[in-house]
């Protein structure tokens, strides 16, 4: 949902809010197997993470992975993150390397950036981790805090393209300016003082306040590199008009193309989007989903 210090002014990098969604999983079985196979989604990208991380373990990579559901890669949803920690822990338990989620994250090169990823797959809910000092190996998990079942939110997607990832994404970090250390500051403390304090409360409209704010922020700080406060013209076009007609912590996951915004209940989500989709039916590449927060992390089952 948001960086919340990209200055560095006190030698820490980043540190970031988020949650999990029920909506989208990364679901995966591991088996013996007489040589490598992936069936997968995206099978070049799952097999190079087993072998990347059969390697590194000093294991065999004669495994069977079958991928059931995977997130759409480079949308904002933190695909690779979920991917590589699932295959990881797959791993980890088939050969009882005794390895941490932890150590899974370091050894695939997860929470460069953002440690929501680490974080949601190890316990759920809404996170916000600590950022990157000069001696993280991954960022540390500050908060961990359970979502009120009732609130839901609606994610907007563009299917025509993608947000800055690998080396575009690098780039774009090194072209920007430095990032202002009194509004970091000033973002520190909405959300300490008024974000975190109102999920605990389930005061969605201050909630949604402060992500919103949080959001502008660092998306007109993003803006030159992605064209925009949003990657995608129209899905800030549509999270616009749902801010008008109600809905709070409008904003773009990570680089996007994907749009967010929350309303209090399932009813609301419904109407919202039924009413978006007929003022917006010219748009026709946006597709439109509602989910809730999930309050646990991964789960690992051996059969």
């Amino acid at each position: 949902m948001g960086f919340i210090d990209l200055s560095g002014s006190l030698n820490r990098y980043f540190g970031s809010i988020g949650l999990a969604l029920n909506n989208f999983e990364t679901k995966l079985s591991l088996t013996a197997s007489y040589r490598s196979y992936v069936n997968a989604q995206a099978p070049e990208r799952t097999q190079q993470c087993v072998q990347q991380l059969c390697q590194k373990l000093g294991v065999s990579d004669q495994v069977h992975v079958d991928v059931q559901s995977a997130i759409p890669a480079h949308i904002g949803l933190g695909s690779g993150t979920q991917l590589a920690l699932a295959v990881g822990m797959a791993l980890n338990v088939f050969y009882q390397l005794d390895l941490s989620i932890r150590d899974i994250a370091h050894l695939t090169d997860r929470g460069g950036r953002s440690g929501i990823g680490i974080g949601v797959f190890e316990k759920g809910g809404l996170v916000v981790d600590g950022g990157r000092g000069k001696q993280t190996i991954t960022p540390p998990v500050l908060v961990q805090m359970s979502v009120p079942e009732d609130w839901r939110f609606i994610l907007l997607l563009d299917r025509r393209g993608q947000g800055l990832h690998g080396d575009g994404e690098i780039q774009a970090f090194k072209k920007l300016p430095p990032f202002s250390k009194e509004e970091a500051a000033r973002l520190c403390y909405l959300l300490l003082m008024q974000g975190l304090p109102a999920v605990a409360e389930q005061n969605l409209d201050e909630f949604g306040a402060v992500i919103t704010q949080l959001q502008q922020s660092v998306g007109d700080y993003f803006a030159p590199a992605q064209g925009g406060a949003f990657t995608s013209r129209e899905v800030g076009e549509v999270m616009a008009w749902c801010s008008g007609q109600g809905a709070v912590a409008i904003g773009q996951t990570s680089w996007g193309p994907t749009g967010f915004c929350a309303v209090s209940n399932d009813q609301q989500a419904s109407e919202l989007v039924s009413a978006a989709k007929q003022r917006f039916k010219n748009l026709v590449n946006l597709d439109y989903v509602i989910t809730r927060a999930t309050n646990q992390g991964a789960r690992i089952i051996v059969e």
